[in-house]
């Protein structure tokens, strides 16, 4: 039986290079069994994490802010596996990206001792340069902290323009993750 993948795309390009990794991954993924849903949140209004501790009461809608938040939520419950999809931004993942993590606190607030639901996850970024060591850094804390288990990393450098990673070997890279997940 296959696994339920979410990807959380924080790329603002809609064809640009972080699409292509998840392009690639996805076909892997689907071609192993696997459903995926992907939420591109450039096209999604949320709103930033208030920081009030309020969440937890609904676990249908969790977040106390009623936004596009409500139609990631069921996916994130169900999901087996979660995709961190990214351009590289100042070192690391992109403000999209980080203020709908953030907001994955509130399904967390639905426990008691405030724990994450178990996930395994995977991360997919696209750069100009090759910077990607504060991005690890945080990448493999957090997934310390919330107790998921990372199942791989893409990480593909050198590609600034959108379609500068056509043909580039992390394409495969990311199929092949996505084909073994």
């Amino acid at each position: 039986m296959g696994k339920k993948i979410m990807i959380l795309n924080g790329s603002p390009r809609a064809n640009g290079n972080t699409a292509a990794l998840i392009e690639a991954f996805t076909k892997g993924a689907r071609e192993a069994g696997n459903e995926v849903s992907c939420f591109d949140l450039q096209r999604m209004n949320i709103y930033p994490c208030l920081g009030c501790c309020k969440g937890g009461r609904n676990p249908e809608s969790p977040c106390v802010q009623k936004d596009d938040m409500d139609r990631i939520y069921p996916a994130y419950r169900e999901a087996d596996v979660v995709v961190l999809a990214s351009p590289l931004y100042y070192w690391t993942i992109s403000g999209q990206l980080k203020c709908a993590f953030d907001r994955l606190f509130a399904v967390a607030e639905c426990d008691a001792n405030y724990a994450n639901p178990t996930k395994e996850s995977v991360l997919l970024m696209a750069a100009e340069g090759y910077g990607f060591e504060e991005t690890l850094y945080w990448y493999d804390r957090i997934m310390n902290h919330i107790h998921w288990t990372d199942k791989g990393k893409v990480l593909c450098g050198g590609v600034m323009n959108a379609g500068d990673i056509a043909g580039n070997p992390k394409l495969d890279e990311a199929y092949q993750l996505g084909k073994n997940i």
